[in-house]
């Protein structure tokens, strides 16, 4: 359990707390590149880590992330004109540029330089992948962009969501890292029936196999590595005929977690927080992932009796059908007959179980088992950075700099051999790795 204070340290993220200045020494998605479709395009409200902030897209195309209230007599600037490279206040006129600075001021004399000493406050952005970053620490602590492999992502392999969670960013980034909910949360009865495909054996099991998997064994045992952007965990399991499958998940510092997939993953599902009590759920690809030998076969879902939001994207935003006012649509018909949690679908079960502990959960009165290894894990990480960046301003960690290949970090999911240690899979040494990138160099270039 934490005490109250530490709780309160994790979970507030406003400018000047401790966690707050954590996070903002890192570049953080701020909204999705096609909020903001074209030049000129409307403004877009913009609330993270606690700051009200609008996001617009100028006459070149260049992204400006400012205060959403006019410096002048503080009028929002969501009502703003976008026109010729600024955005204008709708009050008096005030035109602000991309970088905050104040380009026109048409209600003061002509011959005053007063707009030449007024200044938006501004944040640096950046994009990638199909998202707005931003940096909202101290100019002098700026480190390069954190390359997760998007800078190099071809446009046509871009796609990147992002799902609204009504709670703490910190309990979302839990469910993240709980490997052993699978069992339950997500559980349904028909899996335990799957008769073995040939799968069940040292290699790569089948996605529908690993459904089986999960209901056979429901208590994983957890080993966590730490590693120089956070750790990397295993939840381990029986298999039906005696073997050992491992689900390996990536946490990197301070809000990002890539999920076990066969035969690994990359893709990233990132957790920031729009302030204390709300976040949004950033799922993106980080990079082009190939699976020459058509390892898992089948997707997972596929087999699955749930849906998936991921798969009805509208504007990047994925919908909530499933929410507390209407009890996330449970049936408990369904719940008693054919799934544990009787909501149909997928991330919704998520939503319905960290959203149900409050806005903000009080975990000074929490009981823990191992299972809750990797949380604990995180947990001391983030209250870690945040004491020392407040005591001597010693940096996060994780953040970009020498040696720091952020684009070798890879989720895994693989029934072991005998002896087999679990801690090279997804990793440069990993024979899947190897041939999936050696496919890739193979591949033909646009235009060849």
């Amino acid at each position: 359990m934490l005490s109250h204070a530490d709780n309160e340290t994790l979970c507030r993220v406003g400018p000047g707390t401790p966690m707050g200045e954590v996070l903002r020494r890192y570049w953080t998605p701020a909204a999705l590149s096609e909020e903001l479709p074209e030049p000129d395009c409307p403004p877009l409200r913009v609330t993270l880590l606690g700051e009200k902030l609008v996001a617009f897209r100028d006459t070149t195309g260049k992204v400006g992330l400012i205060q959403e209230n006019c410096p002048h007599r503080g009028a929002s600037l969501f009502f703003g004109r976008n026109e010729e490279c600024g955005l204008r206040c709708p009050y008096h006129g005030w035109k602000f540029d991309a970088d905050g600075r104040c380009v026109d001021m048409p209600s003061e004399p002509p011959e005053s330089s007063f707009k030449d000493r007024v200044r938006a406050k501004a944040y640096p952005v950046h994009e990638s992948g199909g998202i707005v970053w931003t940096y909202m620490g101290p100019a002098d602590t700026m480190t390069p962009f954190r390359d997760f492999g998007t800078e190099t992502l071809p446009a046509e392999k871009t796609l990147a969501t992002k799902l609204y969670a009504d709670c703490n960013w910190i309990q979302t980034m839990e469910g993240n890292l709980d490997t052993a909910h699978i069992s339950w949360l997500h559980g349904f009865f028909a899996a335990g029936e799957f008769s073995d495909d040939g799968t069940d054996k040292p290699g790569y099991p089948s996605n529908k196999a690993t459904w089986k998997f999960w209901t056979h064994d429901q208590a994983p045992r957890i080993e966590v590595e730490n590693t120089w952007y956070g750790f990397r965990y295993g939840g381990l399991r029986t298999t039906p005929n005696g073997h050992t499958n491992v689900r390996i998940t990536e946490y990197i510092a301070p809000y990002s977690t890539i999920i076990a997939a066969i035969p690994y993953n990359t893709r990233h599902l990132m957790v920031v927080p729009i302030d204390d009590h709300s976040c949004w759920r950033y799922n993106f690809d980080a990079q082009v992932q190939a699976n020459p030998q058509g390892h898992g076969g089948a997707p997972l879902h596929d087999f699955s009796p749930f849906e998936t939001p991921f798969t009805r994207r509208v504007g990047g935003i994925t919908p909530r059908e499933y929410t507390a006012d209407n009890d996330y649509k449970l049936d408990r018909d369904v719940q008693r007959t054919e799934t544990f949690s009787g909501v149909a679908d997928f991330v919704s079960q998520d939503l319905m179980v960290t959203e149900s502990m409050g806005k903000i959960y009080d975990r000074s009165s929490e009981q823990l088992g191992q299972l809750d290894k990797a949380v604990i894990r995180m947990r001391r990480i983030l209250l870690g950075a945040a004491r020392a960046l407040e005591a001597d301003g010693t940096p996060p960690p994780a953040l970009a700099g020498p040696g720091h290949d952020f684009t070798t970090i890879r989720a895994a999911d693989k029934i072991l051999e005998e002896g087999e240690d679990w801690r090279y899979l997804g990793t440069d040494d990993d024979p899947a790795v190897r041939e999936a990138l050696d496919s890739l160099r193979h591949l033909p270039v646009a235009g060849d």
